[in-house]
C-alpha cells in the first residue's frame, strides 16, 4: 500500500491527482518550476519543492533525474505522471523502476510499444484491428515523405512518433506542404518529446475520432468502459468531447471496444489507457493510436460511468484488481452507462485573435456548477497570474444530464457561468459549438471546426463591470488629489397623471401638420415657452456637460408640468460633438430615449444651416440626410440660421425641413443695437427684409436668435412691434441674460407681441443662458399674457435642477454676477463661459482682459460680423492667437506672412463659412490664405455629395456592427470623434447610466455607489483606494464590486519621463517648425525625407477643439520629425526640420 505519491506535474491534472489521494488518505508531493511558483496547486499538494530552477519552464518537468531523486529523498512510494510531459516515456518509467518507484501507468516494456506510434499500429494489425494506411517505420527524409506521400493519394497527416496532444501533426494536400511541413513536424517532435522521428498516414475525410477508455489490472483483467466522441478538434487538439458516442451505431461501437480489449490484452496492459480509432463516413474503424496514460477527457467516462478513473490509476498500481469494491469492475457486465456528458476545455485563448494564447492577471474569476456540473481547475482564480509557458487550460467544465440535448443546454449554462476577467477565453467559441445544430445532432467531424466558419462569430463580450471599474480608476489616477463631493439623492419631479401624445401641442403637429401650429400659435393670446434647460441652457453655463442621464432623470415631470410648452429645446448646436467628444454618450441615442418619456411636446433643434452641428460646411446630401433622419427619430421644430445671416447658406436645410412636413424656424441672428443711430449696419429696416425672405421662403414662424444678450428692452419692443406689422407667422424670441436685463425685455416683447420666448428652468437659468422660467411666469402671472403655468409645479422642476447642477461644479465656472461689458465685447452666453477656460488652457489667464478686448477689436478689424458659432468661435480664435503673438490690427498684416493662422480663421476667409453682410479685408484675407484663392459663391456648390458606400467601407475597419444612417451621419461629420467614440465604447462600455458626480469626478475614498448597467442589473461598487505604481507605469486602483475585492491596473501619467528636455524652435530659422499654439499634435502629415514647399500643412495642433495648421515656411526636404499624433507640445515647441 502506498503511504506517499509525487505527482511528476502540474496544474489542472496535479489538482485531480491530488484529490484522488486525499480520497484514499496517501500523502501528496507536487513539484514545481520557477515560473509556478505562485500557481495553485503547488500549495493544495502536502508537500511541494521547487525543481529545475536553472532549466526552462518546461524543462523543469522534463528532468527525470531530478524528479527521482526528490522522490526518493523525501519518501515518494510511486509517481504520478498526469498525462503530456513524461506521462508517455518509457525512460522515465524505466527510471521510476530501477530506483524501486511504482510508476503508475503501464510498464517501461508497454510504454516503449505503444508510446511509439509505428510500433503500436504494427501490434493493431497482429491483433487483425483495421489501421490506416501508412509508414511502418520513420521517414527517412523529406524527400521519402514526398514519394510515400504521392503513393498514398492526398491528403496526408504527419505526425511524431512519440507525439501526443495534437502536437507534432501536419495535415500536407501537396508534395510541397510535404516538404515544408516534413522539418516543421520534425523540429516539433525534437522540442516537445525529445525524439525526431516521424510517420505518414493516409488522412480520411469527415472522419470522427472515437476513443476507447480501458482499465486492466495486474491479473490479467482488461476492461473497457465505453467510448468518447472527441470529433470537436482544432489543429488536432479536442476542444469539446463528450460520452457515449451515441451518434456511432452501437454495432460500430461494440467492434470498437471489442478491438480496442483485443489490442490491451496482446500486449499485457495494465493500469489506465486509451485506444483511439477513426471512423469514416461509411462505418469503417481504424486504430491510430494508443495513448498509454490517463486522458484530459477522461472526465467525461468518468460522469457516465461513476468510476473513478484516477482513484483506479492508483489502486491497480497497488496491487488491485479490478474488481475492487471501490472500482467495481470484476466483470465487464459490471459496466452501467447512465445518461450523457460533456466536457468543455476553457482555455485561455481568443478566439477572435487566431486563438492566440492569452497571459496576465486573472482580475475576477467566479465559477459555474449546479446538479450535474464538475469543475476540474488548477489555474483558475481571482489574482492568478497566467503563465505564457504552458498549456492554456483554465478549467474543465463536464456537465452530465440524461439527454443529449438537455446536457448541451446545460452545458452551455456551465460554460457560461464561467467568469473570468483580465484574460481572453474561448468561451464564446465553445459556446457556439454547443449551441450549433450539426453538434446538437451528433453529425460533427474532425474537421467541423475548420469547415464551419459561423462558430468564429461572436457577440462581444460585454465585461462591463470591468470596463466601468477601469473608467472610475482612470479618474481616480489622473487626478488622484481632486476633492470628491458625495451628495444627496436629487429630487425628482414626478408627473401627477399618466402622460401621451394628447397632452401636449406635438399632437396637432403630427395630425394636422405645420401649417396648423402656425395658426394656432396666430391664435393664443398667452405668452407660449420653449424650454432651453436641455439644450442652450447647459451649454451656455456648464460648457455644454449636461449628460443624457440626468435629463431623463427628469423627464417624466417634464412631459407633465411642462405640457404646455411650445417646444423643448433639447438638441442641435454644440451638443451633438459635446456628447460624443466628451459625454462619451450618442446624440441620436439621447433624442430617442427623451422622445420615448415626452411623446407630447414638440423637441426643437438648433441647426446651423449648412453647417449642421458642426463648424464648417457640409454637403447638401448630408445636410438632408442629417435633417430627414433628426425628423425621423424625434425632432419636430428646426430652428435653421446662418452664423453670418447669409440665407444662401440656410435654404437647403430649410428646404429639407419643409420636405419633411416639420415646423420651421427661419431665424434670423441679432447683433448691434437698432436703438443706437451710428449703428448702421444692422438696422431696423435690415432685420425687416431679413425676415420677409424667410417668411417668403417657407418659414412658418421667425425666430429672432440674440445670441449674445444685445437687445435691450425698448428695442425688443420697437422690434417686434415692427416685424408683426410687416409679416404674417409668429415670432419667436430668444436671448441671453448676461446683463441681467432680458426678463424686461421679454415683458416689452410680450407687450409688443411676440408669440414664443425662450427660457430656461431657474437652477439653470440667467447669466449667459436664457432668462429664468420661473420668473417670466411670475412676471405675467394675472396678466393678459398670463403663460398659465403653475408656478408651484415649476418649483419641483427647480428643486431637481438645483440638485443636479451641484454635479458639474467643475464645469461651473463662469459668470457670478451679472455683466453688462457684454455690449461692448458682444460675445454670445456659450461663448462666454467657454472662453474663460480656454484661455487658461492656452496659458493665457493672466491675459483673459485682454483677450475679450481683442474680441471686439476682431470684430471691428472684420467689418462688424454676426457673430453665432461658427463665426463666433473664429472670431475667439483670431483674438486669442493676436494676444498669443501680441499682433495688434496694424501690424497683423506685415506679421501674418509668417504665421499660420488658425483653421477656423482660414475657413473664415477662404468664404467657407459663407461672405459676410460687410465682405472681407483684402490685405488680411491675402495674408491668411497664403495664396489661396477664396471662394465666393455658396461652399455647398463646391463640395462633392459625401460617398455613403465609403463612408460604410470606412466605419466597418472600426465599427463592423454600425448603424445605419447614424453612424454614416456622425461620421461624416466628425470622423475622428466619431471613431474615438467608439473607441471609448469598446474600452469602457456603456456609461451613460453612471451617476454624473462618478463620471466627472471618480468617487472619494469609502464612498459607495450604485451603478444600473441595465435594467435589474445594479453594480455594487466602493471605491477603497490607490495602490502602489507598477514597473510597466501603470497603477493599481482597489474597489470592492458587490461587495468582493477587485484591483484594476490603469496608466499613471506620472509614470511618463517628466525630466524630458523641452528644445525650442527658433521663429526666425525658417527650418525650424515650431508649434504656434499649446495643445496636442492631432496629426503630422510628413517624415524624413519627404519633400515640401512652402505653406505645405506639416503638422495640425489641437487645442481646445481650436485647430492651427504648422505649415513650411520654406521649400526643402523633411530632415527629422521629432513628435508623433497625440503627443502634447507647448508652444514655440521644435516640433520638425526642414533641410
Amino acid at each position: 500500500m502506498f503511504q506517499k505519491i509525487l505527482i511528476a506535474n502540474r496544474g489542472e491534472i496535479a489538482m485531480r491527482v491530488f484529490r484522488a489521494c486525499h480520497d484514499l488518505d496517501l500523502q501528496t508531493i507536487a513539484i514545481y518550476s520557477n515560473e509556478d511558483t505562485y500557481s495553485m496547486f503547488r500549495t493544495a499538494a502536502d508537500e511541494s519543492y521547487l525543481i529545475g530552477e536553472n532549466l526552462s519552464p518546461l524543462g523543469a518537468y522534463l528532468d527525470i533525474p531530478r524528479i527521482i531523486e526528490l522522490a526518493k529523498k523525501h519518501g515518494a512510494d510511486a509517481i504520478h505522471p498526469g498525462y503530456g510531459f513524461l506521462s508517455e516515456n518509457g525512460d522515465f518509467a524505466r527510471a521510476c523502476e530501477e530506483n524501486g518507484i511504482k510508476f503508475i501507468g503501464p510498464s517501461s516494456k508497454v510504454l516503449d510499444m505503444m508510446g511509439d506510434k509505428l510500433s503500436a499500429k504494427q501490434i493493431a494489425l497482429a491483433c487483425d484491428v483495421p489501421t490506416t494506411p501508412g509508414t511502418t517505420k520513420p521517414l527517412e527524409s523529406r524527400e521519402a515523405a514526398q514519394k510515400l506521400a504521392m503513393e498514398f493519394g492526398f491528403p496526408v497527416i504527419l505526425k511524431a512518433a512519440a507525439g501526443g496532444g495534437g502536437r507534432g501533426m501536419r495535415r500536407c494536400d501537396s508534395p510541397e506542404e510535404v516538404r515544408t511541413a516534413y522539418e516543421l513536424v520534425h523540429s516539433e517532435a525534437e522540442k516537445a518529446f525529445g525524439c525526431g522521428d516521424i510517420f505518414m498516414e493516409k488522412y480520411l475525410v469527415e472522419p470522427k475520432h472515437i476513443e476507447v477508455q480501458i482499465l486492466a489490472d495486474q491479473y490479467g483483467n482488461v476492461r473497457h468502459l465505453g467510448e468518447r466522441d472527441c470529433s470537436l478538434q482544432r489543429r488536432y487538439q479536442k476542444v469539446v468531447e463528450f460520452a457515449p458516442a451515441w451518434s456511432v451505431p452501437e454495432s460500430i461501437r461494440e467492434q470498437l471496444h471489442a478491438d480496442a480489449v483485443k489490442i490491451a490484452e496482446a500486449v499485457g496492459y495494465v493500469n489506465a489507457g486509451t485506444v483511439e480509432f477513426l471512423v469514416d463516413r461509411d462505418g469503417n474503424h481504424y486504430f491510430i493510436e494508443m495513448n498509454p496514460r490517463i486522458q484530459v477527457e477522461h472526465t467525461v467516462t468518468e460522469m457516465v460511468t461513476s468510476i473513478d478513473l484516477v482513484r483506479a490509476q492508483i489502486l491497480i498500481a497497488e496491487g488491485q484488481p479490478i474488481s475492487h469494491p471501490e472500482i467495481g469492475l470484476g466483470d465487464q457486465n459490471n459496466l452501467k452507462v447512465n445518461g450523457y456528458a460533456i466536457q468543455c476545455r476553457v482555455t485561455t485563448e481568443d478566439p477572435a485573435n487566431n486563438f492566440a494564447p492569452d497571459n496576465g492577471k486573472i482580475e475576477a474569476y467566479r465559477s459555474g456548477g449546479g446538479f450535474g456540473v464538475r469543475l476540474d481547475g488548477g489555474n483558475a482564480g481571482t489574482g492568478s497570474i497566467i503563465s505564457p509557458y504552458y498549456d492554456s487550460l483554465l478549467v474543465k467544465v463536464t456537465s452530465w444530464d440524461c439527454t443529449f440535448p438537455a446536457v448541451c443546454r446545460k452545458a452551455t449554462r456551465a460554460i457560461n457561468e464561467e467568469h473570468v476577467r483580465g484574460v481572453k477565453t474561448n468561451i464564446p467559441f465553445v459556446t457556439n459549438i454547443l449551441t450549433h445544430p450539426t453538434f446538437i445532432a451528433g453529425k460533427c467531424h474532425t474537421k467541423f471546426i475548420d469547415e464551419t466558419p459561423e462558430l468564429f462569430e461572436f457577440t462581444e463580450s460585454r465585461d462591463r463591470a470591468t470596463r466601468v471599474l477601469k473608467y472610475i480608476a482612470n479618474i481616480q489616477v489622473n487626478n488622484p488629489d481632486a476633492e470628491r463631493h458625495q451628495y444627496d439623492t436629487p429630487r425628482f419631479p414626478k408627473a401627477q397623471r399618466e402622460i401621451t401624445k394628447q397632452d401636449g401641442l406635438k399632437l396637432l403637429l403630427d395630425t394636422d401638420g405645420p401649417e396648423a401650429v402656425k395658426d394656432w400659435v396666430l391664435g393664443q393670446k398667452k405668452l407660449l415657452i420653449t424650454d432651453t434647460t436641455m439644450r442652450d441652457a447647459h451649454q451656455s453655463l456648464l460648457s455644454t456637460r449636461l449628460r443624457t442621464r440626468d435629463m431623463l432623470k427628469g423627464a417624466d415631470g417634464t412631459a407633465d408640468i411642462l405640457a404646455d410648452c411650445f417646444s423643448l429645446e433639447m438638441w442641435g448646436g454644440a451638443t451633438f460633438d459635446t456628447a460624443y467628444r466628451f459625454l462619451h454618450e450618442s446624440p441620436w441615442e439621447r433624442l430617442e430615449m427623451l422622445r420615448e418619456k415626452i411623446p407630447n411636446i414638440p423637441f426643437q433643434m438648433l441647426l446651423r444651416g449648412s453647417n449642421l452641428v458642426g463648424y464648417a460646411s457640409y454637403p447638401d446630401n448630408l445636410v438632408r440626410a442629417f435633417i430627414a433622419e433628426s425628423a425621423r427619430e424625434g425632432i419636430d421644430v428646426f430652428r435653421v440660421f446662418d452664423s453670418l445671416n447669409w440665407l444662401p447658406n440656410m435654404e437647403t436645410a430649410m428646404d429639407e425641413v419643409l420636405r419633411q412636413g416639420k415646423f420651421l424656424e427661419g431665424t434670423v441672428c441679432y447683433t448691434g443695437d437698432i436703438l443706437d443711430p451710428t449703428r448702421d449696419r444692422y438696422t431696423l429696416e435690415y432685420y425687416v427684409n431679413f425676415a420677409k425672405e424667410l417668411e417668403r421662403r417657407g418659414a412658418h414662424m421667425l425666430a429672432i436668435k440674440d445670441m449674445s444678450g444685445l437687445l435691450k428692452p425698448y428695442a425688443a419692443k420697437k422690434l417686434v412691434s415692427t416685424l408683426k406689422q410687416e409679416i404674417g407667422i409668429p415670432i419667436h424670441l430668444h436671448t441671453h441674460n448676461t446683463t441681467d436685463n432680458q426678463i424686461a425685455t421679454y415683458l416689452m416683447a410680450a407687450e409688443a407681441g411676440v408669440d414664443v420666448v425662450d427660457t430656461a428652468i431657474g437652477p439653470l437659468a440667467n447669466l449667459t443662458s436664457q432668462p429664468s422660467m420661473n420668473a417670466v411666469v411670475e412676471s405675467l402671472r394675472g396678466q393678459e399674457r398670463d403663460t398659465g403655468f403653475d408656478p408651484q409645479r415649476l418649483q419641483e422642476l427647480a428643486d431637481y435642477w438645483a440638485d443636479v447642477r451641484l454635479r458639474y461644479e467643475s464645469f461651473d465656472k463662469g459668470l457670478k454676477v451679472p455683466v453688462t461689458d457684454i455690449y461692448r465685447y458682444e460675445i454670445p452666453g456659450g461663448q462666454y463661459t467657454n472662453l474663460q477656460p480656454q484661455v487658461e488652457s492656452l496659458g493665457l489667464g493672466h491675459r483673459f482682459a485682454e483677450v475679450k478686448e481683442m474680441y471686439r477689436t476682431v470684430n471691428i478689424m472684420l467689418g462688424d460680423i454676426i457673430k453665432v458659432t461658427p463665426s463666433s468661435k473664429m472670431v475667439g480664435d483670431l483674438a486669442i492667437f493676436m494676444v498669443q503673438n501680441d499682433l495688434t490690427p496694424e501690424n497683423i498684416v506685415e506679421r501674418g506672412e509668417t504665421l499660420a493662422f488658425p483653421d477656423s480663421v482660414v475657413s473664415y476667409f477662404k468664404g467657407m463659412m459663407g461672405q459676410p453682410p460687410c465682405g472681407f479685408p483684402k490685405d488680411l484675407q491675402r495674408v491668411v490664405l497664403k495664396g489661396e484663392k477664396p471662394i465666393t459663391g455658396r461652399p455647398g456648390d463646391l463640395l462633392p455629395p459625401v460617398d455613403w458606400d465609403q463612408l460604410r467601407s470606412e466605419i466597418r475597419k472600426f465599427y463592423p456592427n454600425y448603424e445605419e444612417p447614424r453612424s454614416l451621419i456622425s461620421y461624416a461629420m466628425y470622423p475622428k470623434v466619431y471613431e474615438e467614440y467608439i473607441r471609448h465604447r469598446k474600452e469602457y462600455g456603456y456609461i451613460m447610466r453612471m451617476g454624473s458626480h462618478v463620471f466627472f469626478n471618480g468617487m472619494a475614498v469609502g464612498e459607495m455607489n450604485k451603478i444600473n448597467i441595465e435594467d435589474g442589473k445594479t453594480l455594487m461598487i466602493k471605491y477603497i483606494g490607490l495602490g502602489d505604481r507598477n514597473d510597466d507605469g501603470t497603477r493599481n486602483v482597489q474597489f470592492e464590486l458587490n461587495g468582493m475585492r477587485r484591483e484594476v491596473s490603469v496608466p499613471d501619467p506620472t509614470a511618463t519621463d517628466s525630466a524630458k528636455t523641452v528644445v525650442m524652435a527658433d521663429p526666425n530659422d525658417k527650418s525650424q517648425a515650431g508649434a504656434s499654439i499649446p495643445g496636442m499634435v492631432s496629426k503630422v502629415n510628413v517624415k524624413p525625407g519627404d519633400q515640401v514647399k512652402v505653406n505645405d500643412v506639416l503638422a495640425v495642433i489641437e487645442a481646445m477643439k481650436m485647430e492651427t495648421s504648422v505649415v513650411a515656411r520654406m521649400d526643402g526636404t523633411i530632415d527629422e520629425v521629432f513628435v508623433k499624433g497625440g503627443q502634447t507640445v507647448k508652444a514655440g515647441e521644435l516640433l520638425l526640420t526642414i533641410k
